[in-house]
């Protein structure tokens, strides 16, 4: 039988049975062994790693909160501010924020070492996830509140499902979680503290430490600058509540001079770029600050043209139509005469914007082209199907006065004035595609006109399938007599299949074109709630 001091024995690395364990996230094993040897809780491995950081690191929550009682809260002998700091950074970066917070309350020293307090920024800054706030739907509010209360659950958990739906998040169907909650909270305590230091400490925490880029060790840089971390992965509300407590840190620039907002430009940020509006102004002297490459921020959205800017823009036009108002809106933000400024290529921001975007420009146009081309032939198919059926009414014509036997029958009516809708939208739609096919595709050409024809077109065509399924739904309730409704009826029901289906794989293409059409204008506008002061 394995005794106390069997449980002591190490592996080449330095590591007991408990660290194993614990990086297995195997609770009831490392209860058994605590339960006989309550010392390999403080046993290091050979790199004064303890049996906690190997759970943290391998994002086992619960065996980090159990050992972390068991530790008496990491006091002991072997316990150091590095492997202290090495836990709290290990549960941020598993999103363990409640152990964190709670390590940080408990050891509150842990804060003014900037090394590890920067480490913890860094962490926080690239989870952008941890901070965004969704209220709860109203709707499941108010029913939550009523009487039918305890069928809250219930719906929350199918709300909860769809949770990575792109509709879901639009809505705001997700309660705020309690690991969002928490980080925030992790934010704040660490940036109170840090906010009344020094401002030399302050910015060594902003900045990072330098580390070295050579052998030699003879050239270095600065490892990370948090703000501007959090600045390229769009974590908005990390740098409000910095801002908040620390408002200078609008001022700080990075290697390359610059700001949070001529990078909010430069990654296309709109939630972080939009702050300006908030700081009054002070944005008149911040909008103006040049680069060291002489790079206005104008010139900053015309510098490169990368794709993970348009990770959720569906078509190049789109892409195109997007860099097309960051281009305006920055324009109308920076002063007048920085827009002919050059930069030290010689490049004014017009020009610059010109030549990097020749391939996105003829790509848009090719793939404008195509997706009216092959629209307008299922318009064009669909206004020739109903033509036809306009002159072949169902039941037949009286050969001698030449009406419809059917005249006086609502479904006749309704068969009518559907086929009429059918070839009167088929061929708007068709017209609406054949303008986009000779449209110049000129640059502003993205802004508003090729996209408001496209959401035209794709719009009358979908209502055009609709009216041609009514239309022909409504021809077998003239047909079947008074003890056969069940055969329209079914066929009515069968009809609804290709719209539903039409809907399902072209709902993307639609709300994004008729976003670009008819909001795209509303991209920049601030909420009336400021986020920054209040």
């Amino acid at each position: 039988m394995m005794g106390k001091k069997d449980l002591e024995l190490r592996n080449k690395s330095g590591d007991t049975a408990l660290t194993s364990a614990a990086a297995a996230g195997n609770i009831e094993t490392a209860k058994t062994m605590l339960g006989k040897n309550r010392d390999l809780m403080d046993i290091p491995n050979n790199n004064m790693v303890m049996p906690i950081y190997m759970a943290a690191l391998f994002a086992k929550p619960k065996m980090v909160t159990y050992l972390y009682d068991m530790s008496k809260k990491m006091w002991g002998d072997f316990w150091t501010l590095d492997n202290r700091s090495w836990v709290v950074q290990k549960c941020v970066e598993a999103d363990m924020f409640d152990v964190a917070l709670k390590i940080l309350n408990d050891h509150p020293y842990l804060i003014l070492a900037n090394r590890t307090i920067s480490d913890v920024l860094i962490s926080l800054a690239q989870k952008p996830h941890a901070f965004e706030q969704k209220r709860p739907n109203t709707i499941l509010a108010k029913f939550t509140s009523s009487k039918y209360a305890h069928y809250s659950d219930f719906i929350a958990s199918l709300y909860f499902r769809h949770k990575n739906s792109h509709y879901a998040c639009d809505s705001g169907f997700e309660v705020p979680s309690k690991k969002e909650s928490e980080a925030l909270q992790l934010l704040k305590t660490i940036w109170a503290k840090v906010s009344i230091m020094p401002k030399k400490d302050i910015d060594d925490i902003i900045r990072g430490p330098r580390i070295s880029i050579n052998e030699n060790r003879t050239q270095s840089v600065y490892r990370s600058r948090v703000l501007f971390v959090a600045t390229k992965m769009g974590n908005t509300r990390f740098i409000i509540e910095l801002i908040r407590l620390y408002p200078d840190l609008i001022w700080k620039q990075d290697d390359k001079g610059k700001t949070i907002f001529h990078l909010a430009v430069k990654r296309g940020q709109t939630e972080i770029y939009k702050l300006l509006y908030e700081i009054g102004a002070m944005k008149d002297l911040i909008t103006p600050i040049r680069d060291k490459n002489g790079n206005t921020m104008l010139h900053m959205v015309a510098k490169s043209v990368k794709q993970r800017q348009f990770q959720k823009v569906s078509g190049v036009a789109f892409q195109m139509q997007s860099k097309l108002l960051w281009f305006e809106e920055v324009k109308k933000m920076i002063p007048p005469q920085y827009w002919q400024r050059e930069n030290r290529e010689g490049k004014t921001a017009k020009e610059l914007f010109t030549k990097t975007h020749e391939n996105l420009l003829k790509d848009g146009g090719e793939w404008m082209k195509y997706t009216a081309s092959q629209c307008m032939v299922v318009g064009t198919l669909i206004a020739t199907i109903v033509f036809a059926a306009a002159f072949t009414l169902p039941g037949g014509y009286d050969q001698d006065i030449g009406t419809p036997f059917f005249r006086k029958e609502p479904s006749l009516i309704i068969f009518v004035i559907s086929d009429a809708l059918s070839l009167v939208c088929s061929s708007t739609s068709v017209l609406m595609f054949l303008s986009i096919l000779t449209s110049r595709y000129a640059e502003h050409d993205f802004l508003e006109a090729l996209p408001r024809k496209l959401v035209n077109g794709i719009a009358t065509l979908f209502l055009s399938i609709v009216t041609m399924m009514i239309a022909f739904s409504a021809s077998f309730f003239l047909l079947y007599h008074q003890k056969q409704k069940w055969m329209p009826i079914t066929i009515t029901d069968l009809t609804s299949i290709p719209v539903m289906l039409y809907v399902f794989l072209q709902q993307d293409l639609f709300v994004d074109v008729f976003k670009a059409a008819y909001q795209s204008k509303h991209l920049f506008e601030c909420n009336k709630k400021h986020s920054l002061y209040y």
